[in-house]
């Protein structure tokens, strides 16, 4: 019987494990560089950035959505952005992503929030299919800009805005 709940310290060692056969299947087999003690920390430190909902089947985790909060200045509430969901290749089809899912959704339901949401590759047509089947509609008027790397050094070198003064 599976159950979703929320993460554990003890699931870690599991999620990360899964966060890297995410990075896998996306394409990024080496992207990931967090360690089991940077996701505790993040998860169950003093100051949780993020947080994590797994699908237990037969005492094995077999996926997990790791999510943090947003806030909308147009509706004044938090909302939640789905970093991550995942669910092991043979444990697909079970119901377990819609599961996580709905969980999701309660707790944003419950805490008065107004949305759920996340990106997708746009070559995961699978995903992307499964989405659109709960409902969920892509954002096309926006794009997503990141600034990493040397680039994120940059700006962040630069010196602070001086008001010009008269």
């Amino acid at each position: 019987m599976s159950q979703i709940r929320k993460a554990r310290q003890e699931d870690v060692p599991a999620i990360l494990g899964m966060v890297r056969d995410l990075a896998v299947y996306e394409r990024e087999p080496d992207a990931v560089r967090m360690t089991e003690q940077q996701l505790a920390e993040a998860l169950f430190g003093a100051h949780p950035a993020v947080f994590a909902h797994v699908v237990e089947d037969e005492g094995r985790l077999q996926g997990f959505a790791l999510w943090f909060r947003t806030f909308s200045t147009w509706e004044g509430v938090h909302g939640i952005h789905l970093e991550d969901l995942y669910v092991r290749p043979e444990a697909r089809g079970a119901g377990h992503g819609k599961a996580l899912l709905q969980a999701l959704a309660r707790h944003a339901v419950a805490q008065g929030w107004a949305r759920v949401e996340w990106s997708v590759l746009n070559w995961n047509e699978p995903s992307i299919g499964f989405y659109r089947s709960l409902g969920a509609l892509p954002q096309d008027e926006w794009s997503v800009f990141r600034l990493t790397g040397d680039a994120l050094h940059r700006v962040g070198a630069a010196r602070e805005h001086q008001p010009d003064r008269a």
